[in-house]
């Protein structure tokens, strides 16, 4: 809080003497009668007795307590087991089954939430935290929500909060520009990627559809829909929710490095154009859910472009690797999108939630999405971001990403995924030291994928597997998860919390190693 405190003080200050008269009340005129504290604490008392809300001062000690809790939680959350030592329906039941009548002390509340929720809860900012796609949370932005909920605005139209709408689209830039895509782009940022592939692909129907938004997709052209067997779940589910059904999915096969196969396209895209499908977008992804593979994406765009189809970029995850000056090869083709997601709640440390969708033409979005009823009529000439997705109420999410980059910089986020990036790497050659863990996929930015193997009896490989990685989970040190490559059970590392040191991958490799040798099953026979 104090780093964004005194960067907004030192503009203030550096404004004052250019524009006194435009700011805020911390700079009222001097000749101006103010009431005596005892008189301005019994105004405010008043009007949040009638408002139902609590004092300034009260606001301010009850800020304080959850302050403390909030420094005291990241400096020993370290000392909390990863994941909660409970069942289905324990938190619950320890919470009373009514609401309150009567007001209660927040101290009282804050308690409660320490010792009943907060231990029940799966703790994404441990440094152990290796499972999934890191969500660490990075102190600038946990004092911009505070800042958010504090002036609690909604940012549907640029008249409903100018200031909201323009943060939003200049740290969208700043993004932009971080992560080296052309001025061809903008964008707006959604809770989640899943939100930003659906709203894509509602674009894509739209150009594709033949006027799908208002007849309807029944007398429409069938249209399909090709991603790599490899993608996130989201892809398809997006079809579902856009009328579209599973059936227009076109799983492409991969590699054996597990990158989408041009060829594989290619063909999926003639047949169906044959058969009067109409193709209607690919999506390829740099950074896939389970080994973060990267398709070839140069490639895929111009199989796209041939047939005048929309391509979507899933970089959710990797996107922001863009800074890393050395992974930037990885990223070749992406500008020739129509469409980028990329989750600085993902890797960056915003909070979650912040999606940012990019886009090269916003008239398809429009074109799909927008409708405007009267009493949201406007003559203003600025962008409606609501125009852009299914949401009206839109949370001023911009603002947690415009603090992360004035309050960390552009080239500590880059170092501190490099870092992770050699973190990740060092970890897969310790992993395999002894010959027990053999790597399952090729290691792509701060994911590893490896396993136990035990060849010739699949079965009993994936049971030793399943032990080790319940073993491992069960110590409270460290959660890794799972997936599944060419058949076998696979365990899954990958690196992405800004509290997460070497020191704790290496307790997470001898932990492994250790439930390894204990659980051994013996020679194959």
């Amino acid at each position: 809080m104090a780093s964004i405190s005194s960067s907004i003080a030192t503009r203030r200050s550096a404004n004052r003497s250019h524009n006194d008269s435009r700011e805020s009340g911390a700079c009222m005129p001097d000749h101006i009668d103010r009431p005596s504290p005892e008189a301005a604490a019994a105004a405010e008392a008043a009007q949040a007795a009638s408002a139902g809300d609590w004092s300034g001062e009260t606001l301010r000690e009850s800020l304080a307590r959850a302050a403390d809790w909030t420094v005291n939680y990241r400096k020993r959350v370290e000392e909390r087991p990863v994941l909660p030592d409970v069942a289905p329906g324990d938190v619950r039941r320890a919470l009373a089954k009514a609401p309150p009548r009567a007001p209660e002390p927040f101290e009282r509340v804050l308690a409660d939430f320490d010792q009943h929720i907060v231990s029940g809860l799966t703790h994404w900012n441990h440094p152990g935290f290796l499972a999934y796609f890191s969500s660490s949370t990075r102190g600038p932005s946990i004092a911009a929500e505070l800042l958010v909920a504090a002036v609690g605005v909604n940012a549907m139209l640029w008249r409903t909060s100018p200031a909201a709408t323009e943060v939003e689209r200049t740290a969208v830039d700043w993004l932009r520009q971080a992560v080296g895509l052309p001025e061809t782009f903008t964008g707006l940022i959604f809770d989640t990627a899943s939100t930003a592939t659906f709203t894509a692909l509602l674009a894509a129907r739209e150009r594709a559809g033949d006027g799908v938004r208002d007849d309807g997709l029944p007398g429409g052209p069938a249209l399909a829909v090709y991603t790599s067997e490899q993608s996130h779940s989201s892809v398809e589910k997006s079809a579902i929710a856009a009328g579209l059904g599973r059936a227009s999915v076109r799983r492409i096969e991969t590699d054996d490095a597990f990158r989408m196969r041009p060829d594989a396209l290619k063909a999926a895209i003639g047949e169906d154009i044959e058969n009067g499908i109409r193709p209607a977008m690919a999506c390829a992804t740099i950074g896939t859910t389970s080994t973060a593979s990267v398709d070839p994406v140069a490639e895929v765009a111009a199989i796209a472009r041939r047939h005048g189809v929309w391509l979507h970029v899933d970089a959710a995850y990797a996107g922001p690797a863009a800074m890393v000056s050395q992974q930037r090869p990885l990223f070749r083709g992406w500008e020739a999108a129509d469409s980028i997601v990329l989750n600085p709640h993902k890797w960056m440390g915003t909070s979650l939630d912040c999606s940012v969708l990019l886009y090269r033409d916003a008239d398809p979005f429009r074109a799909s999405l927008a409708l405007t009823p009267t009493y949201l009529e406007s003559e203003d000439d600025e962008t409606n971001l609501m125009d852009i997705g299914l949401a009206l109420g839109r949370r001023f999410r911009g603002l947690k990403l415009w603090v992360l980059f004035r309050c960390v910089g552009t080239d500590d986020l880059a170092e501190t995924m490099r870092r992770h990036i050699a973190m990740a790497e060092a970890a897969a050659a310790r992993l395999v030291e002894g010959g027990v863990f053999e790597l399952a996929a090729p290691v792509s930015f701060s994911t590893v994928c490896f396993r136990a193997a035990r060849e010739g009896d699949v079965a009993g490989e994936e049971r030793w597997n399943r032990d080790i990685l319940a073993r491992v989970n069960a110590g409270g040190r460290s959660f890794l998860s799972h997936t599944e490559l060419d058949g076998r059970y696979t365990v899954r590392l990958s690196v992405g919390s800004v509290h997460t040191e070497e020191r704790h991958l290496d307790e997470v490799i001898e932990a492994l190693h250790r439930a390894a040798a204990d659980l051994s099953p013996g020679e194959p026979g």
